[in-house]
């Protein structure tokens, strides 16, 4: 027996099946051209139908903090605090 598709996995096949022949409508008006359109469309239903879908962005946390003391322990140029010296 295969394993049930969550909400958000439904909704999105249903709004690309009608991006694939021509019928999803953007607003109600005018037919949607773009893929990439298209999965906003679909993200954005399967969002209000209740599904669990992240944000454009979100980003997991780390748990490790060893990757951020790597960027702040890396090498600095020194080319902006010069000595001038003048000579006469």
């Amino acid at each position: 027996m295969p394993a049930r598709k969550s909400k958000g996995a439904r909704k999105v096949k249903k709004v690309m099946h009608e991006y694939k022949h021509g019928e999803l409508k953007s607003g109600g008006r005018k037919k949607v051209k773009s893929r990439k359109q298209a999965v906003a469309i679909a993200l954005s239903e399967a969002r209000k139908s209740g599904a669990k879908i992240p944000k454009k962005g979100a980003k997991k946390k780390s748990a490790s903090k060893k990757s951020s003391s790597k960027k702040s322990s890396s090498k600095k140029r020194g080319g902006s605090k010069r000595k001038s010296t003048k000579k006469s």
